[in-house]
């Protein structure tokens, strides 16, 4: 199956572009849905969050304080490692478990720190959702409730966007509307639906 790794900055418009692919036919495997899932109650890795960032991250109802946990390992970069520690490997495991058991003309995994995990190594291709640096703190400042010095230490967390654009091999620019974007993800459909095609041929052959 051809395998393509969607990534872009917080902000960027990864999740319509992925929400785009899917309505397409497209097989959608999101990391960060997965990490939710991973820290839902009576999780493993919640209780292991939870002995080694303290138990007040933990509300009445047994759910996870994000916004608490995102405030303390934000500031901190020795706690979001052991965080990623925690999280990573897991999160690994249950996207390839996911893809294995895939039916779907090509795969797309969500991962938003794909290169800074080296998991680009599983995937085809790489589809960066682009969007000036200006537009995505705004973007982000507006459906959070970061405070601008929080987006700037999440970004400053990942790689730059430069780097990220010399390492894409499909880029979908979002600095446009909504519809702007999505006359672009069909297009990268129809490109992916071609490559996996000659992927399928191949292996016929």
């Amino acid at each position: 199956m051809l395998v393509i790794g969607l990534t872009g900055g917080i902000g960027s418009g990864k999740s319509t572009v992925a929400e785009a692919l899917a309505a397409r036919g497209a097989g959608v495997i999101d990391t960060d849905v997965i990490a939710r899932e991973l820290t839902e109650p009576g999780q493993p890795a919640l209780a292991e969050i939870a002995a080694t960032f303290g138990a007040d991250l933990i509300g009445p109802d047994g759910r996870l304080d994000r916004d608490a946990l995102r405030t303390q390992v934000f500031s901190d970069p020795k706690s979001r490692t052991r965080l990623e520690g925690i999280l990573h490997p897991r999160i690994k495991d249950r996207m390839l478990e996911r893809l294995a058991a895939l039916d779907a003309p090509y795969a797309v995994l969500v991962i938003p720190l794909l290169f800074e995990t080296n998991q680009h190594t599983h995937v085809d291709r790489v589809l960066v959702v682009d969007i000036p640096e200006g537009a995505q703190r705004e973007r982000v400042r507006r459906r959070s409730a970061l405070t601008l010095s929080e987006i700037d230490r999440i970004v400053a967390s990942q790689i730059s966007r430069a780097e990220r654009l010399a390492r894409a091999d499909d880029i979908l620019d979002n600095s446009g509307d909504l519809p702007a974007l999505l006359a672009q993800a069909e297009r990268i459909h129809c490109k992916y639906t071609d490559l996996a095609e000659d992927v399928k041929d191949r292996e016929v052959r």
